[in-house]
């Protein structure tokens, strides 16, 4: 069954219900027989795989002992915003993407390093049309425009959320990026402009990494950061290619990442240098 609610709040959960269960010194097996539940529901819970309902979250906290505690009142919050409705929750989508989508409306920033498309929050809607269309031939039209509509629902978060801050974006986008022509060139002449328009934005750092860029370790792959400010909400690495949807969660692992986004932050143009490019492949190209 794919789980399409939030996700930071199911990783708090799984991450206090395995701290208590590991400090009373009981096992999977003997919580889940004390509590007549099988143990995969509880392994479940304990790796934020599962919906955590309200009733089972109660028992646990029962049995480990901490009614009328702060950390009992926190596990109540916690499983009822687990189960908020979300805007993409009857999206016919799969499981990646709803992890996705909750990553990242969730996350305070998100660090995105693309090749050779623009990142999908600054797309516009013709030209994540003409890339769904060249690049997933057996869509329907239906789907593409369902699709496309839920890359536009996406930036949404750039311009502000109901109870968080803006969502703040640092993307880099390969030069490449500049010159694949997706759909035509008056859909990229659209793009490119709005590019230089709203990479103005105060939470938007938008960088090119130039052909001239060393060949740096990751620059060949599309992957992004989610970066939370609670310390309990560990980040996250979402890589993405023909493959499908991968999420890094190993704190060492996920640690490299940043130093390899980090890296190519460094040796891409910075934010003017980038518009003046863009200005220039615009005026050159697609005029």
């Amino acid at each position: 069954m794919t789980v399409q609610g939030p996700v930071v709040p199911r990783r708090r959960i799984a991450h206090e219900l395995r701290r208590l269960r590991e400090e009373s010194g009981h096992t999977l097996e003997e919580v889940a027989a004390e509590l007549m539940i099988s143990t995969s529901k509880l392994s479940r819970l304990e790796n934020a795989q599962g919906n955590p309902r309200p009733r089972d979250v109660r028992d646990l906290i029962r049995l480990y002992g901490v009614e009328g505690t702060g950390v009992a009142e926190k596990l109540h919050h916690w499983t009822k915003a687990a189960q908020r409705d979300v805007w993409w929750s009857h999206r016919d989508i799969s499981k990646q993407l709803s992890t996705r989508l909750a990553y990242e409306s969730e996350a305070t920033t998100v660090r995105i390093y693309t090749i050779p498309m623009v990142p999908v929050l600054l797309q516009t809607a013709d030209y994540s049309r003409a890339f769904y269309l060249a690049n997933e031939p057996s869509l329907t039209a239906r789907q593409i425009d369902e699709y496309v509509d839920i890359r536009q629902h996406r930036q949404k978060a750039l311009r502000g959320r109901e109870t968080m801050p803006p969502l703040e974006f640092i993307a880099v986008m390969h030069e490449s990026a500049l010159y694949q022509i997706v759909g035509s060139n008056a859909v990229m002449r659209d793009q490119l402009s709005q590019l230089i328009e709203r990479s103005t934005a105060p939470n938007i750092d938008l960088r090119v990494l130039p052909f001239s860029a060393p060949p740096l370790f990751t620059n060949s792959c599309t992957y992004g950061y989610y970066e939370f400010d609670e310390p309990l909400d560990h980040d996250v690495v979402g890589i993405e290619n023909h493959a499908g949807m991968q999420h890094l969660e190993d704190p060492q692992t996920v640690k490299r990442y940043r130093g390899y986004h980090d890296n190519l932050h460094r040796h891409s143009l910075n934010q003017d240098e980038t518009r003046q490019l863009i200005r220039a492949v615009l005026a050159e190209r697609y005029s």
